[in-house]
């Protein structure tokens, strides 16, 4: 008989159990110990829990297969709908962070929060405690529906269109650990926002909901337009707009319908690799209009179409900052959180902070940034110095601000490349070397093509590699350049760039000043590299003419994505 694919073993595994079911399993691993744990549950049905083995450092060059070595500890994810947190979640969030995971934990791009160095021992502890204060890493990996992501302003923008967290909120108790849902091609990544500026990037989104005004009989009504079908990793691809308005009441069905398109399309279960939604449109030859007929489909009622919609010029959105709010009086403050790893320190005083300054609402965005809601006028200055003592400035740097990064071969088994202790040091020699650098700059790191750093949205996107200097296969990036999303949205172009990660400051710094001393009035990096050729801007950033270097696959088979 044939060999069993990786695609078919996973397929069977799910078709034999649904993973939700599972909770007196794991709590019979704790009690007998990592070595009681049976590969089926490691490799795929801890997944469904948030759980994923941790790799041990060595990332994917340390295995076989296109996967590194595992260790006896645990990551384990925690979904935090629309970034939605309070002061008493985030100090529980610190004390066991303390206790179970070296006193750290991660914001990741989808507004979760993420643990590291678990052991089996302590998962049934880690989730009691996560459900007494309403909280769950339920779905927050798996092939789910993933954590629903939403503005983190969503309630007290002054320029929102409408408040959108209730249908955040409503989706994730409608689709996320659902028995219905549990058993989808591959992972399904769902946005819906409120917010002028679309902050949760509903253009890389599976689903994505984004509020508009339109006027009909005279009157304004507010709904949502809807796109499918976004997503980076090894196959980018911008999410389409169908031809649909959906109103309020229509969301989460309309929602529920495209997860059930998806989850009947058996010909994206043959191949790990291509079993996101967008494959429907880069392999199958879907057009928006195919889409929308199979979610009509599934519903017992049609969409009216689409109404004309205004996309977001070049806007940054990671709300750092102080920022009045809607609500009189009130302002929030966004401490900026560097690659977007914590403390247990510093999201205890985060929390405290809030307390002590605002009434305890705190938000976690997708620029991996912390915020703190309702805080009146008289708080804001002395609570952004009190986030500056613990390095979570309010008013940080071009670099500090725009750095985003993957976990990288830390703990990730599928990287290629150490990204977060790089982008810190990164981040700092440009601080050196360019101070006072006044653009706005995304700077996304990611350790393979899997793009977990969303490097192909990028300002500048650092992909990772290999590369052999004097014989040593060492770490090295491959420069990305020019992407966008809103009106201007394209994803980064390779420019044929490659170099040690030792040599990466002095190419960006090339880079970056050759834009500072060339730029024409009112020029953005985004605009400066669209008028500048690959070649022009490969020699820029390395300092001579240089020959094209292919963005080649790094040595292994490199699967898709489990972070973010």
């Amino acid at each position: 008989p044939a060999k069993e694919t990786k695609a078919q073993k996973v397929e069977r595994l799910k078709r034999e159990l649904d993973p939700w079911s599972g909770l007196g399993a794991i709590r019979e691993f704790a009690r007998n110990g990592y070595g009681s744990i049976p590969a089926e549950w490691r490799g795929t049905y801890f997944k469904w829990w948030g759980i994923y083995t941790q790799g041990d450092g060595a990332g994917v060059l340390g295995g076989a297969g296109g996967e590194g070595r595992s260790t006896q500890y645990f990551m384990v994810r925690i979904a935090i709908p629309n970034g939605i947190l309070n002061s008493t979640q985030l100090k529980t969030i610190a004390n066991l962070a303390e206790l179970y995971a070296h006193g750290m934990a991660d914001i990741t791009v989808r507004q979760n929060l993420q643990f590291h160095w678990l052991t089996i021992e302590a998962l049934p502890v880690l989730l009691a405690t996560l459900a007494d204060i309403g909280l769950s890493p339920m779905g927050a990996c798996g092939d789910v529906v993933r954590n629903v992501t939403g503005c983190p302003l969503a309630g007290v923008a002054q320029d929102e269109i409408i408040d959108a967290s209730p249908l955040v909120l409503e989706a994730s108790r409608a689709l996320i650990a659902n028995s219905t849902f549990y058993n989808l091609p591959r992972k399904f990544k769902a946005s819906i926002t409120g917010c002028p500026v679309w902050c949760s990037y509903p253009e890389i989104n599976d689903v994505a909901f984004t509020a508009l005004h339109r006027k009909i009989n005279g009157k304004n009504e507010t709904g949502f337009s809807l796109r499918v079908g976004g997503g980076l990793s090894a196959d980018p691809h911008l999410a389409v707009r169908l031809n649909a308005f959906v109103r309020w009441n229509q969301v989460v069905p309309v929602m529920a319908a495209v997860t059930e398109v998806f989850r009947t399309q058996d010909v994206l279960r043959e191949s790990r690799d291509r079993a996101r939604l967008k494959h429907l449109f880069l392999r199958h030859g879907w057009t928006t209009e195919t889409f929308l007929d199979h979610v009509h489909k599934q519903l017992d009622f049609k969409l009216e179409p689409a109404t004309d919609e205004a996309a977001p010029d070049d806007v940054y959105r990671d709300h750092v900052g102080i920022h009045a709010q809607k609500q009189a009086g009130l302002f929030y403050v966004g401490a900026s959180v560097l690659r977007g790893r914590l403390t247990a320190d510093q999201m205890r005083t985060a929390a405290e902070l809030s307390d002590r300054f605002a009434d305890g609402q705190l938000r976690a965005t997708t620029m991996q940034n912390l915020l703190i809601l309702n805080v009146p006028r008289q708080n804001t200055a002395q609570l952004a110095h009190e986030l500056e003592k613990v390095q979570l400035p309010v008013e940080g740097t071009a670099f500090w601000r725009g750095a985003v990064a993957c976990t990288g071969t830390e703990f990730c088994k599928l990287a290629i490349t150490e990204t977060k202790g790089f982008t810190r040091w990164l981040v700092e020699e440009l601080e050196t070397r360019l101070p006072g650098f006044d653009q706005h700059l995304k700077l996304h790191v990611t350790g393979c093509p899997n793009s977990c750093g969303q490097h192909w949205i990028a300002d500048i996107g650092l992909e990772g590699k290999k590369q052999k200097v004097d014989g040593e296969l060492v770490d090295a990036y491959y420069f990305c350049v020019g992407g966008a999303v809103g009106k201007h949205q394209r994803l980064t172009r390779p420019i044929g760039f490659r170099t040690p990660a030792k040599l990466v400051p002095e190419a960006l710094e090339r880079l970056l000043r050759g834009y500072l001393i060339t730029r024409a009035s009112g020029e953005n990096l985004r605009q400066f590299f669209a008028r500048h050729s690959d070649e022009q801007l490969r020699s820029l950033a390395a300092g001579v003419r240089v020959e094209a270097v292919e963005r080649d696959p790094s040595p292994g088979r490199v699967p898709h994505s489990v972070a973010g």
